[in-house]
């Protein structure tokens, strides 16, 4: 736990400059406020009368001189106590005693402020630097991690988690500085009030260790649960939300609400379980920390009543007081451990995201791509998602510049996967994919993505303006650039037509725009950003025949000048395409131009074309 507590505070930059502030207001907090305590046997002297004359005359016979010893403070204490007394009366004295009181519980409460101050400065920074660390950790990750992880796992570790994680730290200081130094000092006072009383103490230590331990335990596995519980809520959400329609249309309502409505009740049932469980633990300690304090009370009144104790009465009762006191850091230790537990298991849940490797890195030194000159070669991919089925193997092509290459194939034939293989999303598994004769696996990342535009079959928008989704990943974009793209698109009159124009919020996903105008949205974002070469992912299939006309128009006159490769449903779309590659069951079965294909009888392209004409003629 304490390694990890550790690593969580290493997201508080700068670390050691709160450290030490908050360790130095911490300690000065504590001493402050066990002086005061200290000074309640003087007082206790002046109101009980136990101090005589002679007592006062020999407090005051020199002024003590400072020899590294801490009882110093004490004696200069005692001489100006006696000296005023003697001078001036009790009353005098007493006023004294009040002062400094009242200056060290100013003094004290000042440093508990400032540490108090630091110890927020550790929790912001963490949460900052840690969700932080987070996101920028999901988007560097490949696409193969996120595909395989559960969303609602994420998410719940982007929310959950980090909660728990961020209510841990407001604790940590306390728990790792503030009441150790806290017990520690109060502990050296107590044994320079009375070893032997103090050893009783002591006797605390094991029982509030056994409890701390047995519950530490149970939350521990308890935490994982509600965890796992609260990541599966967060699946169902987020399928309801984005399948209403679907949910709706057949009937499935109740069936979400009474699977959700068992998850909130079994998420309830296991959080109050665990409360009970931790809120048990500090009435528990407190029952046991007055039990010992009435030991004591008990214990030293016995010796002092049969005169076997060197304490008077007034350092007896500040010694209780000062015990007393020892009871809240300690118990206050004991349930910052049971939330500990909770938010240690929180924060390696984070870690293991943070620590999960990343397939899909660049090089040391690796080539950067400032221009894409010559063409894109497949020299025998292969490529599985698991180690023992090949989604594609033995591809062999390439696309020179300025070229249009489509890929054809029945669903599940590795179209897609070629797409993803040449945006770097996952690497080959055999073989290598060249740009202009450079492996891209030798290639920075950044420099391949600015190479290629892409547009999916799904038109993936943003919950933003028309013009931020055209815009997108350019900061500082002109309206004239961004008008231009639409209209190559066919957008521009659609969008005019809005009130706001290009500042009109497409809505979640684009909900707010009919599925043509997404698409054509799409592509006027992949016009926009103007790169060489183009991957168009089923890019019409979305379209009604007029806007399908159109946008194929404006797609043909942009890629006269670009290097495409286009995945086609339609395949009245590829027919001016140099190369069609026909693919089944991952393996390239035909090649060629769209007339050669038709001339082969028996091919598989044929076939295609001849099942589309047939449905298109039907309807």
């Amino acid at each position: 736990m304490f390694k990890t507590l550790f690593r969580v505070l290493s997201y508080a930059h700068p670390y050691t400059f709160y450290s030490l502030s908050f360790f130095i207001c911490a300690f000065l907090s504590t001493v402050f406020g066990i002086l005061n305590l200290g000074l309640l046997m003087p007082l206790l002297s002046i109101l009980f009368n136990n101090l005589s004359q002679a007592e006062l005359l020999k407090m005051t016979q020199e002024i003590p001189q400072f020899n590294g010893d801490v009882k110093y403070f004490l004696n200069i204490f005692n001489y100006y106590f006696a000296l005023i007394t003697l001078n001036h009366g009790k009353m005098a004295a007493l006023q004294f005693v009040g002062a400094i009181i009242l200056t060290s519980v100013f003094l004290s409460n000042l440093f508990k402020y400032l540490s108090m101050l630091s110890s927020e400065s550790v929790k912001n920074n963490v949460t900052r630097n840690l969700r932080t660390a987070l996101f920028d950790r999901i988007l560097d990750f490949h696409i193969g991690y996120v595909a395989g992880q559960r969303k609602g796992d994420l998410m719940a570790s982007f929310m959950g988690d980090s909660s728990e994680t961020e209510a841990m730290m407001k604790r940590i200081w306390d728990f790792l500085f503030r009441h150790p130094i806290t017990i520690l000092i109060y502990l050296v006072t107590l044994l320079f009030i009375s070893w032997e009383l103090t050893l009783f103490t002591l006797l605390i230590v094991p029982v509030m260790g056994g409890l701390i331990a047995f519950v530490g335990r149970r939350l521990r596995k308890m935490s994982t649960k509600i965890i796992k519980i609260f990541a599966d809520m967060s699946i169902i959400l987020d399928e309801s939300l984005t399948s209403l329609k679907v949910i709706k249309s057949y009937n499935a309502t109740d069936y979400f609400k009474q699977k959700y409505k068992f998850l909130v009740k079994e998420f309830v049932d296991s959080n109050m379980k665990m409360v009970k469980t931790q809120e048990a633990a500090s009435p528990f300690s407190e029952l046991t920390g007055v039990m010992l304090v009435m030991i004591i009370l008990m214990y030293g009144s016995s010796l002092i009543f049969a005169d076997k104790s060197s304490l008077s009465a007034a350092s007896f009762i500040a010694y209780i007081a000062i015990f007393s006191q020892l009871l809240h850091p300690i118990k206050e230790m004991t349930t910052h451990y049971t939330h500990f537990q909770k938010g240690s298991a929180s924060a390696e849940r984070l870690f293991k995201i943070l620590d999960a490797k990343n397939e899909i890195e660049n090089v040391e030194n690796p080539f950067i791509l400032e221009n894409f000159e010559d063409k894109i070669e497949f020299k025998n991919v292969a490529f599985s998602y698991t180690n023992d089925i090949k989604v594609v193997e033995n591809i062999n092509f390439e696309i020179k510049k300025g070229q249009t290459v489509a890929l054809v194939g029945a669903s599940g034939s590795g179209k897609s996967t070629l797409a993803d293989l040449t945006l770097r999303f996952y690497d080959v598994t055999e073989g290598s994919i060249l740009v202009d004769g450079k492996n891209i696996k030798d290639i920075e990342l950044e420099s391949l993505e600015k190479q290629i535009a892409i547009v999916t079959q799904n038109s993936i928008l943003f919950n933003d303006t028309i013009f931020n989704n055209i815009a997108f990943g350019k900061n500082n974009a002109q309206q004239q650039e961004v008008e231009t793209a639409a209209k190559i698109a066919n957008a521009h009159e659609y969008i005019i037509e809005k009130e706001e124009k290009y500042q009109y919020n497409v809505g979640d996903r684009g909900d707010l725009l009919a599925g043509g105008q997404k698409q054509r949205l799409a592509i006027a974002r992949a016009v926009f950003k103007n790169a060489p070469i183009l991957i168009l992912d089923e890019a019409t299939s979305a379209l009604d025949s007029n806007s399908e006309r159109l946008v194929q128009d404006a797609l043909e006159k942009l890629m006269k000048n670009k290097t495409s490769l286009v995945i086609a449903h339609r395949l009245s779309t590829i027919q001016r395409a140099d190369l069609i590659l026909v693919l089944d069951k991952g393996k390239i079965i035909e090649r060629g131009t769209h007339q050669s294909l038709m001339e082969n009888e028996q091919g598989m392209y044929k076939k295609y074309v001849e099942m589309q004409t047939l449905y298109a003629d039907k309807s």
